[in-house]
């Protein structure tokens, strides 16, 4: 087996200087060169076990989301996983499917596989990561929010629902429902305050019964809009809260002969696949690849010594797309940054 010091031998420089490069730390570009040429002249690969042993951790990064179906979740791995490879480390992508059981798995075997960190989008409010804390494993809470004292990245999903109401208000719907994900889950509750207070800011009531909580997913969408239209006096416009949602929602309304210009929809995310015309839909748009970005840079600084208290990070939505804002922010939080979740 070829060794580091054989490496070092043939490009003429120190072993040091090779476990830099094969690292990806900064060294000056002939000495590099000169390394990555020796190491493929004598199809060097490095023992990723024995260093696994010696730092106590592999150069495995896990990623924990509740449905890679949704393009906003795929979104966010690729952005994850560029900024992870770019950083040194792979990424095993974990899908719990909203399981609670599932995601336990998944966060035991990350922790008995010494992987380094874990980045998790949780389906449970109260994920069981301290065993992985507890061996000082990097964590970072991505999308929704927990209580457990780790950075968290989310976006304001309070004004997220605010915004999609707004946007109904605009054409002239009054009554306008709101399908929400799960009770249990921080993104549903506050899109759902959204929502509510949109509709309070106009001088409206909200109708609990226009208010109904589902999964977020596509048959989710589907009962939520049967319910709703066969209330007594159905809403005229629909919140829907994320993306998949609304594809069931639109396929319902279709079905009962609703277009888009006469029920109103709202939908928070953008749709995976058109199912009617655009211009008759209001987008919310949301930005997965930032958040994969901004996470992926935290929980990297955290590997690389940043011992600092946990951030609450609230990511801006809308039309701003500078992710180096973004990642800008989780390493200089403001005091006003406060716990919001999103989900799409």
């Amino acid at each position: 087996m070829v060794t580091i010091i054989e490496v070092a031998r043939r490009a003429g420089v120190s072993t040091a200087t090779v476990s830099r490069v094969l690292n990806g730390k900064t060294v000056r570009a002939d000495l590099a060169g000169a390394v990555r040429r020796a190491a493929a002249e004598l199809d060097y690969a490095p023992d990723r076990t024995a260093r696994s042993l010696r730092r106590r951790h592999s150069d495995v990064l896990a990623l924990i989301i509740p449905d890679i179906e949704n393009p906003f979740f795929t979104a966010l791995a690729r952005a994850v996983e560029d900024r992870a490879h770019a950083g040194g480390y792979s990424v095993v992508l974990c899908n719990t499917d909203e399981d609670p059981d599932k995601e336990a798995r998944y966060l035991a075997i990350a922790e008995s596989e010494n992987m380094a960190g874990v980045l998790i989008a949780p389906t449970d409010p109260t994920p069981r990561l301290r065993p992985l804390l507890k061996r000082g494993r990097a964590v970072v809470v991505l999308d929704r929010t927990t209580d457990v004292p780790v950075d968290h990245l989310t976006f304001d999903n309070v004004a997220l629902g605010r915004a999609a109401t707004e946007a109904l208000l605009g054409r002239g719907h009054t009554n306008i429902a709101c399908i929400a994900g799960p009770r249990e889950t921080s993104t549903a509750a506050d899109r759902a305050q959204g929502w509510r207070s949109a509709l309070q800011a106009a001088g409206l009531a909200p109708q609990e019964e226009f208010l109904l909580h589902t999964s977020f997913r596509l048959d989710g969408g589907r009962r939520a809009t049967e319910e709703l239209l066969a209330l007594p006096t159905p809403p005229k416009a629909i919140v829907a809260s994320n993306n998949v949602v609304a594809v069931g929602a639109l396929q319902v309304l279709a079905r009962h002969g609703h277009s888009p210009e006469d029920q109103g929809v709202s939908i928070i995310g953008d749709l995976p696949f058109a199912t009617s015309p655009m211009e008759n839909l209001d987008l919310i748009p949301l930005r997965p690849q930032r958040m994969g970005h901004a996470a992926a840079d935290r929980l990297l600084a955290r590997l690389q010594g940043d011992a600092g208290a946990p951030q609450q990070v609230v990511l801006p939505t809308g039309e701003q797309t500078a992710d180096t804002t973004a990642a800008a922010e989780c390493s200089n939080p403001t005091d006003s940054a406060e716990s919001a979740s999103a989900t799409s």
